[in-house]
């Protein structure tokens, strides 16, 4: 069955035999609109079940009202917190938000940013996915006066508001958890260094063993093991070798994590006595296996309400350019049994 044409202030004039702008006038409540022809209006609109078009209303003073949100993966905790935040901020303003997700495709990424584009929103806010080295998609952006703000994964080239963490403290604080514990023999498991995210922790890693005069052995850094799958792999390569590690930072995500745990668990290999398991961004999973994972929480949230209120703040005075500006919250580590091995 074919849908039903959306009732317009021009169905709604010719079956009162009046200018769509009469029409227009009556349903805004205009005071020249004499009150027998705005009530007729009004009943005639309800009958033909007319909705007003708020975007095309929003555009016509100038703005949306509605924010792009464009992520790598919605099914991950941390990124669907940061909606969660965006949403609660927004709400409260009488904002909309449309969100894309690029799973983790460059072709996508751009698609995304395009239909935001054509869909006339005030701001984009994006964490770009791992794959690509172009980004002129997100200064066309730019290019077209819509503001852009980065979060978590950032182009550092790209002068915008950006909101992070402080990636690279956060993993020498969980690095020198770990000797703290007695473990000697730290593996990484790395992200794609092309996202600055990925640089900064293991800036992190490698300082902290620096700090306590530990070696940097290059058969324990593992090039993007960045899901539960390449986790496994590495996590197998790891205990294989002669002398393997007895803890590992996975990095990149507590997925990683999981599948490192879930290697050391096929082999026998005891958990924390014999071997470490460190991840990142307390997916709520971390608290339920066995042992619980200890992880660091980004403060997805609230990452979320900041980027929002960012927005907010730095539009408020129209008459001013905006400054490019970093805000970095600070991520905390949460120690769970994983890497427990002395009181």
């Amino acid at each position: 069955m074919k849908p039903k044409k959306r009732t317009t202030i021009y169905d709604i004039a010719e079956k009162l035999n009046i200018t769509a702008s009469s029409v227009s006038r009556a349903l805004n409540n205009r005071s020249h609109v004499n009150s027998v022809t705005r009530d007729l209006v009004h009943k005639t609109a309800a009958e033909m079940n007319y909705k007003r078009n708020v975007l095309a209303s929003n555009l016509r003073m100038g703005q949306s009202k509605t924010i792009g949100v464009v992520i790598p993966r919605i099914n991950q905790n941390f990124f669907s917190n940061v909606i969660a935040g965006i949403e609660e901020a927004t709400y409260q303003k009488g904002y909309n938000l449309i969100i894309c997700q690029s799973n983790e495709s460059h072709d996508k990424e751009i698609q995304c940013v395009n239909t935001l584009i054509n869909q006339h929103v005030d701001c984009i806010v994006i964490s770009v996915c791992v794959e690509g080295d172009n980004y002129d998609h997100l200064q066309n952006v730019i290019d077209h006066n819509i503001q852009l703000i980065q979060f978590d994964r950032v182009i550092d080239e790209l002068e915008t508001l950006k909101v992070i963490n402080d990636n690279e403290q956060a993993s020498m604080e969980a690095i020198t958890h770990l000797i703290e514990q007695g473990y000697t023999r730290i593996a990484l498991l790395e992200g794609p260094q092309t996202l600055n995210i990925f640089k900064q922790r293991k800036t992190g890693y490698l300082r902290a063993l620096q700090k306590f005069n530990i070696a940097v052995e290059e058969e324990l850094i593992i090039k993007n093991a960045w899901t539960k799958e390449l986790g496994a792999e590495a996590t197998r390569k790891l205990l294989s070798l002669p002398n393997p590690p007895d803890a590992i930072f996975a990095s990149t995500s507590d997925f990683s994590a999981l599948g490192v745990l879930d290697v050391a668990t096929a082999m026998h290999v005891k958990v924390p006595s014999k071997l470490g398991i460190l991840g990142y961004a307390n997916e709520p999973f971390t608290e339920l296996t066995s042992p619980s994972i200890t992880t660091i929480d980004q403060f997805s949230n609230y990452m979320g309400k900041t980027i929002a209120n960012l927005y907010f703040q730095e539009n408020e005075n129209k008459e001013v350019s905006i400054t490019p500006k970093t805000i970095s919250i600070k991520p905390k580590l949460i120690v769970r049994k994983s890497t427990r091995r002395k009181a």
